[in-house]
């Protein structure tokens, strides 16, 4: 059953991005394995997903230990606490939740080699949502070039829950309106080429709207999970 729903992710992802004014770029598929025990996490790993993606860092740890024999990506996407930071960050290929300057700091203190970060971005206005406003980027953009173990190489946003199709377009359009002018500017350590937007509900809308890593949970898990 997972490989049948592997397979169909894989052909939404083609059908959005064939739809998309970004068809040539390349979507990263992020298999968020939270709600379920490692041995289901690696058969989809087994069926050809190669990005798993764990939002707290319990899960993450352990999750890390049981498929290490695997040659994978792994991505931490859910806020980090600060103490924890030492706990967990040697061993991320990617951070989607860079939400203030002081979490910068202390990843920036505790990372052996360089981190590459998204900085989450609170586009809906959601007071239950971490991240930088859209207007505070300008503020803390030149920061990251003191650093030496942070890039930010995107931006990353979550439509809310009850979010109509046509309202998660407008805030994956703002986020990749985002996106370019960050990346426009040059700065050092600030690459920002990639947008991480899209979950189970709504990431064919966040392909066509120019993401580049989506975040896909219970999809992989349908009819497996009771």
């Amino acid at each position: 059953m997972i490989s049948e729903n592997v397979k169909n992710i894989l052909n939404n992802v083609d059908a959005a991005r064939a739809a998309s004014y970004y068809s040539n770029q390349p979507i990263s598929i992020l298999a968020v394995t939270k709600y379920v025990d490692a041995d289901l996490a690696r058969e989809v790993m087994e069926n050809g997903i190669t990005n798993i993606a764990e939002n707290r860092t319990e899960l993450f740890l352990d999750k890390y230990e049981k498929l290490k024999d695997l040659d994978l990506t792994w991505h931490l996407i859910g806020s980090l606490q600060r103490r924890k930071v030492k706990d967990v960050i040697n061993l991320v290929d990617y951070f989607h939740a860079l939400d203030s300057m002081k979490l910068a700091g202390e990843i920036e203190k505790r990372a052996t080699h360089r981190i590459k970060c998204f900085l989450e971005v609170n586009v809906s206005g959601e007071a239950s949502k971490h991240g930088f406003q859209p207007n505070e980027l300008q503020e803390v953009l030149p920061e990251f070039e003191k650093f030496n173990n942070i890039e930010i190489v995107g931006l990353m946003t979550m439509a809310p829950f009850t979010a109509t199709e046509d309202e998660c377009a407008t805030i994956f359009k703002t986020l990749k309106k985002l996106q370019v002018e960050v990346s426009n500017q040059n700065l050092k350590n600030v690459s920002c080429k990639e947008l991480s937007m899209g979950m189970s509900r709504d990431y064919q809308i966040a392909i066509r709207e120019g993401a580049t890593f989506v975040r896909i949970g219970h999809e992989f898990f349908l009819k497996v999970l009771t």
